[in-house]
């Protein structure tokens, strides 16, 4: 596996430097998503423009949450897991809401269970679902722009935990005590 760098202000390629010093603000330190992807100033730079935007969504926070971490498990996101388990916290989402999406159990709504089912979906089929799911989330109480907000959701786990993966990203420190495994099928 290659060897992927966990940069700094100081070793980060010019164009992320700015970007760096952004995540250290936004977040109080440089998560290592974030310092991994420096690497690549272009993609760190297009993954906090899509989490900005998704986390400014029409979804409310147990909503904003069951799109991150269905994804993150569909996933197998080892740190995308653990950070969105504190995030969610953080953001007053109830721990029995995070357990169950960590668990794949199911969830205390049928409207967070629908959301849940048209995010995997669309994952799962690519953005190719039929006209009749698209119709049962709409029944669910949900709208187009969150049948699109999904898709916004969707690229921006991809830029993560695809990052994730390729660089197997040690898990920040505050996120530690979260850590995840997939449960086996």
């Amino acid at each position: 596996m290659a060897d992927f760098t966990l940069h700094t202000a100081d070793t980060a390629p010019e164009a992320s430097q700015p970007l760096i010093e952004k995540s250290k603000k936004a977040f109080g330190r440089l998560p290592g998503l974030h310092a991994v992807m420096a690497e690549a100033p272009g993609l760190l730079e297009s993954y906090q423009v899509a989490h900005t935007a998704f986390a400014n969504s029409s979804f409310d926070a147990d909503e904003t949450t069951v799109v991150w971490q269905t994804i993150n498990v569909e996933h197998a996101c080892h740190y995308c897991v653990p950070a969105h388990t504190g995030i969610a916290l953080s953001m007053g989402v109830d721990a029995s809401l995070n357990d169950a999406l960590r668990d794949e159990t199911p969830l205390p709504t049928a409207h967070l269970e629908a959301l849940r089912t048209f995010t995997l979906q669309v994952v799962r089929q690519r953005g190719e679902v039929s006209d009749e799911q698209v119709q049962t989330f709409l029944d669910a109480g949900y709208t187009k722009r969150q049948v699109l907000e999904v898709v916004l959701g969707v690229a921006q786990k991809v830029m993560s935990n695809f990052t994730n993966h390729l660089a197997q990203t040690p898990i920040d420190e505050p996120f530690r005590k979260f850590a995840w495994e997939k449960k086996s099928a």
